[in-house]
Protein backbone atom coordinates (compact mmCIF):
# COMPACT_ATOMS: atom_id res chain seq x y z
CA UNK A 1 0.00 0.00 0.00
CA UNK A 2 1.31 3.37 -0.97
CA UNK A 3 -0.02 5.99 1.47
CA UNK A 4 0.97 9.62 1.06
CA UNK A 5 -0.48 12.31 3.28
CA UNK A 6 0.41 15.71 1.93
CA UNK A 7 -0.34 18.14 4.70
CA UNK A 8 1.19 21.35 3.55
CA UNK A 9 -0.05 24.60 4.96
CA UNK A 10 -3.12 25.03 2.67
CA UNK A 11 -3.25 21.55 1.18
CA UNK A 12 -5.52 18.66 1.92
CA UNK A 13 -4.32 15.22 2.87
CA UNK A 14 -4.55 12.92 -0.18
CA UNK A 15 -4.58 9.15 -0.40
CA UNK A 16 -3.20 7.41 -3.46
CA UNK A 17 -5.16 4.15 -3.82
CA UNK A 18 -4.17 3.37 -7.39
CA UNK A 19 -1.59 0.80 -6.33
CA UNK A 20 -3.74 -0.79 -3.62
CA UNK A 21 -5.32 -3.27 -6.04
CA UNK A 22 -1.92 -4.20 -7.44
CA UNK A 23 -0.60 -4.96 -3.96
CA UNK A 24 -3.65 -7.09 -3.18
CA UNK A 25 -3.40 -8.99 -6.47
CA UNK A 26 0.33 -9.61 -6.06
CA UNK A 27 -0.26 -10.82 -2.50
CA UNK A 28 -2.95 -13.23 -3.60
CA UNK A 29 -0.75 -14.51 -6.43
CA UNK A 30 2.15 -15.06 -4.02
CA UNK A 31 -0.15 -16.95 -1.62
CA UNK A 32 -1.46 -19.20 -4.43
CA UNK A 33 2.07 -19.92 -5.65
CA UNK A 34 3.23 -20.73 -2.11
CA UNK A 35 0.26 -23.05 -1.57
CA UNK A 36 0.90 -24.79 -4.88
CA UNK A 37 4.58 -25.28 -4.05
CA UNK A 38 3.78 -26.73 -0.65
CA UNK A 39 1.37 -29.33 -2.04
CA UNK A 40 3.90 -31.38 -3.98
CA UNK A 41 6.10 -34.45 -3.60
CA UNK A 42 9.23 -32.27 -3.43
CA UNK A 43 7.82 -30.34 -0.48
CA UNK A 44 6.79 -33.57 1.23
CA UNK A 45 10.30 -35.02 0.92
CA UNK A 46 11.81 -31.80 2.29
CA UNK A 47 9.35 -31.72 5.20
CA UNK A 48 10.24 -35.32 6.02
CA UNK A 49 13.94 -34.43 5.93
CA UNK A 50 13.37 -31.49 8.29
CA UNK A 51 11.41 -33.69 10.72
CA UNK A 52 14.07 -36.41 10.61
CA UNK A 53 16.86 -33.87 11.18
CA UNK A 54 15.01 -32.44 14.19
CA UNK A 55 14.47 -35.89 15.75
CA UNK A 56 18.04 -37.07 15.14
CA UNK A 57 19.44 -33.72 16.32
CA UNK A 58 17.44 -33.97 19.56
CA UNK A 59 18.62 -37.54 20.19
CA UNK A 60 22.26 -36.71 19.44
CA UNK A 61 22.31 -33.54 21.56
CA UNK A 62 21.20 -35.09 24.87
CA UNK A 63 24.67 -36.22 26.02
CA UNK A 64 26.49 -32.95 25.11
CA UNK A 65 23.73 -30.84 26.71
CA UNK A 66 23.91 -32.85 29.96
CA UNK A 67 27.69 -32.50 30.02
CA UNK A 68 27.61 -28.74 29.48
CA UNK A 69 24.97 -28.20 32.17
CA UNK A 70 26.94 -30.35 34.60
CA UNK A 71 30.12 -28.36 33.99
CA UNK A 72 28.21 -25.09 34.50
CA UNK A 73 26.75 -26.30 37.83
CA UNK A 74 30.15 -27.44 39.09
CA UNK A 75 31.30 -23.83 39.17
CA UNK A 76 30.60 -22.23 42.55
CA UNK A 77 29.84 -18.77 41.14
CA UNK A 78 28.11 -17.56 38.00
CA UNK A 79 31.00 -16.46 35.78
CA UNK A 80 31.34 -15.67 32.12
CA UNK A 81 32.45 -19.26 31.46
CA UNK A 82 29.43 -20.78 33.23
CA UNK A 83 27.01 -18.47 31.39
CA UNK A 84 28.72 -19.35 28.11
CA UNK A 85 28.35 -23.06 28.85
CA UNK A 86 24.64 -22.65 29.55
CA UNK A 87 24.20 -20.58 26.38
CA UNK A 88 25.92 -23.22 24.26
CA UNK A 89 23.77 -25.93 25.89
CA UNK A 90 20.65 -24.09 24.72
CA UNK A 91 21.72 -24.19 21.05
CA UNK A 92 23.24 -27.67 20.82
CA UNK A 93 20.00 -29.21 19.54
CA UNK A 94 19.45 -26.54 16.84
CA UNK A 95 23.13 -26.78 15.88
CA UNK A 96 22.90 -30.56 15.38
CA UNK A 97 19.70 -30.06 13.40
CA UNK A 98 21.30 -27.41 11.18
CA UNK A 99 24.27 -29.67 10.46
CA UNK A 100 21.93 -32.49 9.41
CA UNK A 101 19.83 -30.10 7.29
CA UNK A 102 22.84 -28.82 5.38
CA UNK A 103 23.96 -32.43 4.87
CA UNK A 104 20.50 -33.28 3.56
CA UNK A 105 20.63 -30.22 1.28
CA UNK A 106 23.86 -31.44 -0.28
CA UNK A 107 22.33 -34.90 -0.77
CA UNK A 108 19.17 -33.51 -2.34
CA UNK A 109 21.21 -31.34 -4.69
CA UNK A 110 23.39 -34.30 -5.69
CA UNK A 111 20.26 -36.31 -6.42
CA UNK A 112 18.74 -33.56 -8.51
CA UNK A 113 15.89 -32.96 -6.06
CA UNK A 114 14.44 -29.61 -5.01
CA UNK A 115 16.09 -28.29 -1.83
CA UNK A 116 14.94 -24.67 -1.53
CA UNK A 117 12.83 -25.42 1.55
CA UNK A 118 15.76 -27.12 3.29
CA UNK A 119 17.97 -24.10 2.60
CA UNK A 120 15.37 -21.71 4.03
CA UNK A 121 14.83 -23.74 7.20
CA UNK A 122 18.59 -24.19 7.72
CA UNK A 123 19.23 -20.46 7.21
CA UNK A 124 16.45 -19.55 9.66
CA UNK A 125 17.93 -21.91 12.25
CA UNK A 126 21.39 -20.41 11.67
CA UNK A 127 20.01 -16.95 12.39
CA UNK A 128 18.14 -18.23 15.46
CA UNK A 129 21.32 -19.83 16.87
CA UNK A 130 23.33 -16.61 16.56
CA UNK A 131 20.55 -14.49 18.09
CA UNK A 132 20.06 -16.99 20.91
CA UNK A 133 23.75 -16.97 21.79
CA UNK A 134 23.72 -13.17 22.00
CA UNK A 135 20.47 -12.68 23.94
CA UNK A 136 21.03 -15.55 26.39
CA UNK A 137 23.94 -13.61 27.92
CA UNK A 138 21.71 -10.61 28.60
CA UNK A 139 19.73 -10.15 31.81
CA UNK A 140 16.32 -11.87 31.66
CA UNK A 141 13.46 -9.50 30.97
CA UNK A 142 11.62 -7.66 28.23
CA UNK A 143 14.61 -6.39 26.24
CA UNK A 144 16.27 -9.74 25.39
CA UNK A 145 12.93 -11.04 24.10
CA UNK A 146 12.30 -7.87 22.10
CA UNK A 147 15.81 -7.89 20.59
CA UNK A 148 15.51 -11.55 19.66
CA UNK A 149 12.08 -11.04 18.08
CA UNK A 150 13.12 -8.02 16.00
CA UNK A 151 16.45 -9.52 14.91
CA UNK A 152 14.93 -12.85 13.93
CA UNK A 153 12.09 -11.15 12.05
CA UNK A 154 14.56 -9.09 10.02
CA UNK A 155 16.69 -12.18 9.36
CA UNK A 156 13.65 -14.20 8.29
CA UNK A 157 12.49 -11.47 5.88
CA UNK A 158 16.00 -11.27 4.42
CA UNK A 159 16.25 -15.04 3.98
CA UNK A 160 12.80 -15.19 2.36
CA UNK A 161 13.78 -12.25 0.12
CA UNK A 162 10.90 -10.17 1.46
CA UNK A 163 12.96 -7.52 3.27
CA UNK A 164 13.22 -5.06 0.36
CA UNK A 165 9.47 -5.13 -0.49
CA UNK A 166 8.56 -4.67 3.18
CA UNK A 167 11.00 -1.76 3.56
CA UNK A 168 9.64 -0.14 0.41
CA UNK A 169 6.09 -0.45 1.72
CA UNK A 170 7.04 1.06 5.08
CA UNK A 171 8.85 3.92 3.38
CA UNK A 172 5.79 4.57 1.22
CA UNK A 173 3.55 5.08 4.25
CA UNK A 174 4.56 8.62 5.16
CA UNK A 175 3.30 11.93 6.49
CA UNK A 176 4.54 15.11 4.84
CA UNK A 177 4.31 18.50 6.55
CA UNK A 178 6.04 21.09 4.45
CA UNK A 179 9.62 19.96 3.93
CA UNK A 180 9.38 17.45 6.77
CA UNK A 181 8.62 13.84 5.79
CA UNK A 182 8.08 11.14 8.39
CA UNK A 183 7.64 7.62 7.09
CA UNK A 184 6.84 4.44 9.00
CA UNK A 185 10.28 3.11 8.07
CA UNK A 186 12.03 6.17 9.52
CA UNK A 187 9.89 6.00 12.64
CA UNK A 188 10.75 2.33 13.24
CA UNK A 189 14.42 2.90 12.41
CA UNK A 190 14.58 5.86 14.80
CA UNK A 191 12.93 3.82 17.54
CA UNK A 192 15.48 1.01 17.11
CA UNK A 193 18.39 3.48 17.09
CA UNK A 194 17.04 5.31 20.14
CA UNK A 195 16.54 2.06 22.05
CA UNK A 196 20.00 0.81 21.13
CA UNK A 197 21.57 4.17 22.09
CA UNK A 198 19.86 4.23 25.49
CA UNK A 199 20.82 0.62 26.17
CA UNK A 200 24.41 1.22 25.08
CA UNK A 201 24.56 4.39 27.22
CA UNK A 202 23.38 2.52 30.30
CA UNK A 203 25.80 -0.35 29.73
CA UNK A 204 28.70 2.07 29.13
CA UNK A 205 27.82 3.94 32.32
CA UNK A 206 27.72 0.71 34.36
CA UNK A 207 31.06 -0.41 32.91
CA UNK A 208 32.60 2.97 33.71
CA UNK A 209 31.32 2.75 37.30
CA UNK A 210 32.79 -0.73 37.77
CA UNK A 211 36.16 0.28 36.33
CA UNK A 212 36.36 3.44 38.43
CA UNK A 213 35.43 1.63 41.64
CA UNK A 214 38.18 -0.92 41.03
CA UNK A 215 40.77 1.84 40.61
CA UNK A 216 43.02 1.98 43.68
CA UNK A 217 44.16 5.54 43.03
CA UNK A 218 40.65 6.89 43.77
CA UNK A 219 38.71 6.68 47.00
CA UNK A 220 35.43 4.70 46.81
CA UNK A 221 33.40 7.89 47.31
CA UNK A 222 35.10 9.86 44.50
CA UNK A 223 35.02 6.81 42.24
CA UNK A 224 31.29 6.49 42.88
CA UNK A 225 30.73 10.18 42.12
CA UNK A 226 32.71 10.05 38.86
CA UNK A 227 30.91 6.86 37.89
CA UNK A 228 27.52 8.45 38.46
CA UNK A 229 28.51 11.56 36.47
CA UNK A 230 29.79 9.44 33.58
CA UNK A 231 26.64 7.32 33.62
CA UNK A 232 24.43 10.41 33.47
CA UNK A 233 26.62 11.83 30.69
CA UNK A 234 26.32 8.65 28.63
CA UNK A 235 22.54 8.65 29.10
CA UNK A 236 22.29 12.31 28.02
CA UNK A 237 24.39 11.54 24.94
CA UNK A 238 22.13 8.59 24.18
CA UNK A 239 19.03 10.82 24.43
CA UNK A 240 20.63 13.36 22.07
CA UNK A 241 21.41 10.61 19.56
CA UNK A 242 17.86 9.30 19.87
CA UNK A 243 16.34 12.74 19.24
CA UNK A 244 18.68 13.38 16.33
CA UNK A 245 17.77 10.05 14.74
CA UNK A 246 14.07 10.99 14.83
CA UNK A 247 14.90 14.29 13.11
CA UNK A 248 14.24 16.66 16.01
CA UNK A 249 16.01 20.00 15.68
CA UNK A 250 18.16 20.13 18.80
CA UNK A 251 18.55 23.91 18.66
CA UNK A 252 14.82 24.23 19.27
CA UNK A 253 15.24 22.58 22.66
CA UNK A 254 16.82 25.73 24.07
CA UNK A 255 13.30 27.17 24.28
CA UNK A 256 12.53 24.67 27.01
CA UNK A 257 15.48 25.64 29.23
CA UNK A 258 13.30 28.06 31.18
CA UNK A 259 10.67 25.37 31.68
CA UNK A 260 13.33 22.99 32.91
CA UNK A 261 14.50 25.60 35.44
CA UNK A 262 10.94 26.05 36.70
CA UNK A 263 10.56 22.28 36.93
CA UNK A 264 13.68 22.04 39.07
CA UNK A 265 12.42 24.86 41.26
CA UNK A 266 9.05 23.22 41.90
CA UNK A 267 8.45 19.66 40.81
CA UNK A 268 12.08 18.47 40.98
CA UNK A 269 13.09 20.39 44.09
CA UNK A 270 13.52 17.28 46.23
CA UNK A 271 15.49 15.45 43.54
CA UNK A 272 17.78 18.43 42.98
CA UNK A 273 18.27 18.83 46.73
CA UNK A 274 19.34 15.19 47.05
CA UNK A 275 21.67 15.64 44.07
CA UNK A 276 23.45 18.65 45.64
CA UNK A 277 23.53 16.91 49.05
CA UNK A 278 25.21 13.87 47.49
CA UNK A 279 27.90 16.04 45.93
CA UNK A 280 28.48 17.84 49.26
CA UNK A 281 28.81 14.52 51.10
CA UNK A 282 31.30 13.17 48.59
CA UNK A 283 33.50 16.25 48.57
CA UNK A 284 33.20 16.96 52.29
CA UNK A 285 34.16 13.34 53.04
CA UNK A 286 32.07 13.33 56.21
CA UNK A 287 30.49 10.01 55.19
CA UNK A 288 32.50 7.52 53.13
CA UNK A 289 31.89 4.11 51.65
CA UNK A 290 32.71 1.58 54.38
CA UNK A 291 31.77 3.85 57.33
CA UNK A 292 29.49 2.54 60.08
CA UNK A 293 26.87 5.20 60.81
CA UNK A 294 23.82 5.75 62.97
CA UNK A 295 21.02 8.03 61.77
CA UNK A 296 18.69 10.11 63.89
CA UNK A 297 15.88 7.71 62.99
CA UNK A 298 17.77 4.88 64.72
CA UNK A 299 19.00 3.17 61.55
CA UNK A 300 22.51 1.77 61.92
CA UNK A 301 24.56 0.08 59.23
CA UNK A 302 27.46 0.08 56.84
CA UNK A 303 27.62 2.56 53.95
CA UNK A 304 27.80 0.52 50.74
CA UNK A 305 27.21 3.12 48.02
CA UNK A 306 26.88 6.89 47.79
CA UNK A 307 24.86 7.71 44.70
CA UNK A 308 23.64 10.98 43.26
CA UNK A 309 20.16 10.73 44.77
CA UNK A 310 20.48 8.38 47.74
CA UNK A 311 22.93 6.42 49.89
CA UNK A 312 22.76 2.65 50.31
CA UNK A 313 23.13 1.44 53.90
CA UNK A 314 23.28 -2.27 54.77
CA UNK A 315 22.35 -3.15 58.35
CA UNK A 316 23.85 -6.01 60.33
CA UNK A 317 20.69 -7.99 59.52
CA UNK A 318 21.65 -7.70 55.81
CA UNK A 319 18.79 -5.29 55.10
CA UNK A 320 19.49 -2.71 52.40
CA UNK A 321 18.11 0.77 53.15
CA UNK A 322 18.12 3.66 50.68
CA UNK A 323 18.43 6.96 52.57
CA UNK A 324 17.94 10.29 50.71
CA UNK A 325 21.16 12.27 50.71
CA UNK A 326 19.57 15.35 52.24
CA UNK A 327 19.02 13.37 55.46
CA UNK A 328 22.80 13.49 56.01
CA UNK A 329 22.77 17.28 55.68
CA UNK A 330 19.64 18.19 57.66
CA UNK A 331 19.57 15.54 60.41
CA UNK A 332 21.92 14.37 63.17
CA UNK A 333 24.28 11.61 61.99
CA UNK A 334 26.73 9.59 64.10
CA UNK A 335 29.71 8.29 62.17
CA UNK A 336 31.34 5.65 64.33
CA UNK A 337 34.34 5.27 62.00
CA UNK A 338 34.97 8.83 60.81
CA UNK A 339 38.49 9.24 62.22
CA UNK A 340 39.30 6.36 64.58
CA UNK A 341 37.24 3.19 64.74
CA UNK A 342 38.32 2.13 68.27
CA UNK A 343 35.51 2.92 70.74
CA UNK A 344 34.85 2.36 74.46
CA UNK A 345 31.95 0.23 75.68
CA UNK A 346 30.43 0.03 79.17
CA UNK A 347 28.66 -3.17 80.16
CA UNK A 348 26.61 -2.70 83.37
CA UNK A 349 26.06 -5.59 85.81
CA UNK A 350 25.21 -6.01 89.48
CA UNK A 351 26.21 -8.38 92.31
CA UNK A 352 24.70 -9.04 95.72
CA UNK A 353 25.68 -7.00 98.75
CA UNK A 354 28.43 -8.75 100.68
CA UNK A 355 30.28 -9.93 97.55
CA UNK A 356 34.06 -9.58 97.47
CA UNK A 357 34.80 -6.53 95.30
CA UNK A 358 38.29 -7.77 94.36
CA UNK A 359 36.83 -11.10 93.28
CA UNK A 360 34.26 -9.23 91.18
CA UNK A 361 37.08 -7.24 89.57
CA UNK A 362 38.95 -10.47 88.81
CA UNK A 363 35.87 -12.05 87.23
CA UNK A 364 35.27 -8.93 85.11
CA UNK A 365 38.86 -8.82 83.86
CA UNK A 366 38.77 -12.51 82.97
CA UNK A 367 35.50 -11.97 81.08
CA UNK A 368 37.05 -9.12 79.10
CA UNK A 369 40.05 -11.28 78.24
CA UNK A 370 37.81 -14.08 76.99
CA UNK A 371 36.05 -11.90 74.38
CA UNK A 372 37.87 -11.47 71.09
CA UNK A 373 36.55 -7.93 70.56
CA UNK A 374 38.60 -6.49 73.47
CA UNK A 375 41.36 -4.04 72.56
CA UNK A 376 44.06 -3.99 75.24
CA UNK A 377 47.08 -1.74 74.83
CA UNK A 378 48.27 -2.47 78.40
CA UNK A 379 47.93 1.24 79.11
CA UNK A 380 45.16 3.83 79.22
CA UNK A 381 42.90 1.65 77.09
CA UNK A 382 43.18 -1.51 79.15
CA UNK A 383 39.93 -3.12 80.45
CA UNK A 384 38.68 -1.89 83.82
CA UNK A 385 35.94 -2.72 86.33
CA UNK A 386 34.22 0.25 87.96
CA UNK A 387 31.96 0.36 91.00
CA UNK A 388 29.45 2.97 89.85
CA UNK A 389 26.62 2.84 92.37
CA UNK A 390 24.73 1.24 95.24
CA UNK A 391 21.40 -0.09 94.10
CA UNK A 392 18.38 -1.15 96.10
CA UNK A 393 19.44 -4.77 96.00
CA UNK A 394 22.87 -4.84 94.34
CA UNK A 395 26.27 -3.32 94.03
CA UNK A 396 26.32 -1.75 90.54
CA UNK A 397 29.47 -2.32 88.47
CA UNK A 398 30.50 -1.55 84.89
CA UNK A 399 32.94 -3.51 82.78
CA UNK A 400 34.72 -0.83 80.73
CA UNK A 401 36.48 -2.09 77.61
CA UNK A 402 37.89 -0.63 74.42
CA UNK A 403 36.74 -2.36 71.25
CA UNK A 404 38.64 -3.33 68.14
CA UNK A 405 37.77 -1.77 64.78
CA UNK A 406 35.63 -4.67 63.61
CA UNK A 407 33.63 -4.71 66.86
CA UNK A 408 32.35 -1.17 66.28
CA UNK A 409 30.33 -2.42 63.30
CA UNK A 410 28.61 -5.19 65.32
CA UNK A 411 27.15 -3.54 68.43
CA UNK A 412 24.44 -6.12 69.20
CA UNK A 413 26.77 -9.10 68.77
CA UNK A 414 29.48 -7.46 70.90
CA UNK A 415 27.05 -6.66 73.75
CA UNK A 416 25.78 -10.23 73.74
CA UNK A 417 29.30 -11.70 73.84
CA UNK A 418 30.32 -9.60 76.86
CA UNK A 419 27.10 -10.43 78.74
CA UNK A 420 27.73 -14.13 78.11
CA UNK A 421 31.34 -13.93 79.28
CA UNK A 422 30.40 -11.93 82.41
CA UNK A 423 27.71 -14.39 83.45
CA UNK A 424 30.12 -17.33 82.98
CA UNK A 425 32.86 -15.60 85.02
CA UNK A 426 30.52 -14.67 87.90
CA UNK A 427 29.18 -18.23 88.06
CA UNK A 428 32.73 -19.56 88.06
CA UNK A 429 33.57 -17.68 91.28
CA UNK A 430 30.18 -18.24 92.87
CA UNK A 431 29.26 -14.54 92.86
CA UNK A 432 25.52 -14.06 93.26
CA UNK A 433 23.61 -11.97 90.77
CA UNK A 434 20.76 -10.45 92.82
CA UNK A 435 17.21 -9.80 91.84
CA UNK A 436 14.76 -7.36 93.48
CA UNK A 437 13.50 -8.61 96.87
CA UNK A 438 11.17 -7.22 99.48
CA UNK A 439 10.86 -8.20 103.19
CA UNK A 440 7.30 -8.05 104.50
CA UNK A 441 6.91 -7.30 108.27
CA UNK A 442 3.45 -7.70 109.82
CA UNK A 443 2.88 -5.82 113.05
CA UNK A 444 -0.07 -7.49 114.76
CA UNK A 445 -2.44 -5.41 116.89
CA UNK A 446 -3.48 -8.40 118.94
CA UNK A 447 -3.03 -12.13 119.22
CA UNK A 448 -2.64 -13.91 115.92
CA UNK A 449 -4.06 -17.42 115.94
CA UNK A 450 -2.31 -19.87 113.64
CA UNK A 451 -3.95 -23.19 112.90
CA UNK A 452 -2.04 -25.95 111.13
CA UNK A 453 -3.98 -28.87 109.74
CA UNK A 454 -2.53 -32.00 108.28
CA UNK A 455 -3.79 -35.03 106.47
CA UNK A 456 -4.89 -37.97 108.58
Amino acid sequence: MDLILASAVGGDPTFDASLLGDYVQSGLAWAKAAAASLVSWASAWQAAAVLAAAVLGFAGSRIPVAGLNRRAKERAKATIVSRLLVSIAHVVWPAFTVALLWTATVGFEAGGLANGGLRVVASLLNAWIVIRLITSNMKPGFWPTAVALVAWTVAALYILRLLEPVLASLDGAAIEIGDFRLSALRLLTSFVIATAALWAGRIAGDVAQVRLRSTKSLTPSIAGLLGQVLKIGFMILAVVIALYSVGVNLTALTVFSGAIGIGIGFGLQSVFSNFISGIIILFENSVKVGDFIELQSGVTGLVKEINIRSTLITTNDNVDILVPNEEFIKAHVINWTLREAIRRLRIPFGVAYGSNKELVRKAGMEAAAEVAWTFDDQGARAPQVWLVGFGDSSLDFELVVWLSEEAVKKPAKVQADYNWALHSALEKYGIEIPFPQRDLHIKPSGVVEVKVTGAD
